[in-house]
């Protein structure tokens, strides 16, 4: 189904007119420096493809890498220096790993010699760069200020003739070169995914811009060792799929994984996302502004969006899609030389629309104005880990937390776990608007889901009739505090640094404490009619509290949470 949905996407990018994805037999590669060669063979210049902030180099259609794995392989007409000249920056290795390397060098350059001879008609640009290649030296390399840099980056380059504008590989007989060796593959099996006949792929290429994983890339499909073949078969003819289906299949993933790809999401260390849909939608170039941090020079694309997104009910679909079209999510991560699919959902726009818009309703909270008024997923993770660092989110919560979003279902109590411990960690910023609205729509998925509305949900603002009390008691806490404040003013610490961990987790060792501190500061408070109002708000809070309980289970404290958070945010609400 996965690499059926990718073909179709393939299929799809290959025949509109305006995408650049890669035909069979090529590739878009980032070419950083492409070599001038005059008609005798000569170097003229090294160009620097190179720019953007990032600075790197320009893409170029040149035709598709092999797959080299400890063998000796050589690309057609593009390559490291190590292939092209047979030279390589060996410092910082060590000298069992130099002499290893130093060894191949000579192999290396014969093999990308050999490409040239052999797959390429004998014209003059074929002779010139042939002769080239033969005489180049390190030491005429060196005269040009940018072979220090390919050296030592290792940097792909390529070639291009004075008297034209495009790589020799994308001339008339490299084009040739490359549709003899297509049209030269031996049919010998049935494609699993087109049930076609087809030459079977024993090695698939690799799939590249997986968040962690190798820099040479991973596979889905792969098998290496004998305890993973079954009747004799050898690597990838365990899962028969022919050449232009997994060309096709991985071409795809691959476009969608390029830094460029507006349909890539990547959050924490090692958790990538891939979205598209059948047909071309707004929604699949909109998807991962959903759940990405805004970029800082438009902070307001994210909100546009999702504005568009919750009134899409009232506009029969969201911007120009239908809601019919088909959307396909799906989520990877790392293992060593593979890739592991994590998540794979398959729906149409409209489905995936609705449980993202519950999504951001579940997470609404008053909150004030300074706050984002949606919250990004980066956003949620990072303020319930250690150190609020992108690397400390688990993979594993982040597929789960997606999931729940695109599906409807209850978030994984992980979530909650993890930001309760962080509230009752952090002495000075306890309970964020961030982590509250994660709290309460965690509980309120859960009350859905589980207790079948039995239970009250909690609201997005101060709810005073709300029956938990663990809500009442964080309620209570945030008035206690507030009376310490207002008679201590400038006060560093209050009760929340020494005492929230304890009142929300075992209110019964704390609040009778507390409840005596009241009234020492009621009584410096010097305002009759202030001590009064405090009075009557703490006997209305109590009026709902049988006893002090000895213990508050995780849901419960979770509401102390929202409560304190209610409290405290309804105190600096300006009231019509």
């Amino acid at each position: 189904m996965i690499l059926q949905a990718l073909k179709e996407y393939y299929d799809r990018k290959a025949a509109d007119p305006e995408s650049t994805i890669a035909p069979p037999g090529w590739e878009l590669k980032e070419i950083p420096f492409v070599l001038v060669l005059d008609e005798t063979g000569s170097l003229v210049q090294i160009e620097d493809t190179r720019e953007g902030q990032q600075n790197r180099g320009k893409k170029f259609l040149v035709p598709q890498a092999e797959k080299k794995t400890s063998g000796i392989k050589a690309n057609l007409l593009w390559d490291t220096p190590a292939y092209v000249f047979g030279i390589q920056d060996l410092e910082g290795l060590f000298e069992k790993e130099k002499e290893r390397k130093r060894q191949r060098l000579p192999q290396q350059r014969a093999a990308f010699l050999d490409r040239i001879r052999n797959d390429l008609p004998d014209t003059a640009k074929r002779k010139a760069l042939i002769s080239f290649l033969e005489n180049a030296t390190e030491e005429h390399l060196s005269e040009y200020s940018h072979w220090p840099e390919i050296l030592k980056t290792n940097a792909n380059i390529s070639f291009r003739f004075l008297d034209e504008l495009d790589l020799y590989c994308r001339s008339q007989e490299a084009i040739q070169a490359v549709n003899a060796k297509l049209h030269s593959r031996e049919t010998n099996g049935i494609c699993l995914v087109t049930g076609e006949n087809d030459e079977i792929c024993e090695l698939h290429n690799p799939i590249k811009g997986v968040q962690g994983a190798q820099t040479t890339g991973g596979n889905i499909v792969s098998f290496n060792l004998a305890p993973f073949c079954s009747y004799n078969k050898k690597q990838g003819t365990n899962a028969p799929i022919g050449y232009m289906s997994m060309f096709a299949y991985t071409t795809a993933l691959n476009s969608l994984l390029s830094k460029e790809s507006r349909q890539r999401l990547v959050l924490g260390s090692a958790a990538t996302f891939v979205f598209w849909s059948s047909e071309k939608t707004d929604f699949e170039n909109d998807f991962s502004i959903f759940f990405s941090e805004p970029p800082k020079d438009n902070p307001d694309v994210g909100t546009e969006n999702i504005r568009a997104l919750l009134l899409s009910p009232l506009s029969g679909g969201y911007r120009n899609d239908t809601g019919n079209e088909k959307f396909y999510i799906l989520g990877l991560s790392p293992n060593a030389s593979r890739l592991a699919i994590q998540l794979w959902l398959p729906g149409t726009v409209s489905s995936f629309k609705d449980k993202i818009a519950q999504h951001f309703e579940d997470f609404n909270v008053e909150k004030r104005e300074s706050e984002p008024r949606y919250y990004s997923l980066w956003r949620v993770l990072t303020n319930i880990v250690p150190q609020d660092k992108t690397d400390n989110i688990p993979p594993p919560l982040v597929h789960q937390f997606m999931y729940a979003i695109l599906t409807g279902t209850p978030y994984p109590q992980s979530l909650l776990q993890s930001a309760i411990r962080r509230i009752r960690s952090d002495a000075e910023d306890r309970v964020t608007p961030v982590r509250a609205a994660l709290i309460k729509a965690y509980l309120n998925r859960y009350i859905r889901y589980y207790s079948k509305n039995t239970e009250k949900e909690l609201t997005m603002a101060l709810d005073i009739e709300q029956p938990s009390i663990g809500y009442q008691l964080g309620r209570l806490f945030a008035v206690l505090e507030k009376i310490q404040e207002e008679a201590n003013p400038g006060i560093n610490a209050t009760i929340r640094e020494r005492y929230y961990g304890s009142a929300c987790s075992s209110p019964v060792t704390v609040f009778p404490t507390l409840m005596r501190l009241k009234n020492h500061h009621l009584a410096k408070l010097g305002n009759e009619g202030r001590v009064v109002y405090f009075e009557r708000f703490i006997g209305g809070i109590v009026g709902k509290i049988d006893d002090f309980p000895s213990h508050l289970d995780l849901h419960e404290q979770g509401r102390f949470a929202v409560g304190y958070y209610h409290q405290r945010q309804d105190f600096f609400t300006k009231k019509d």
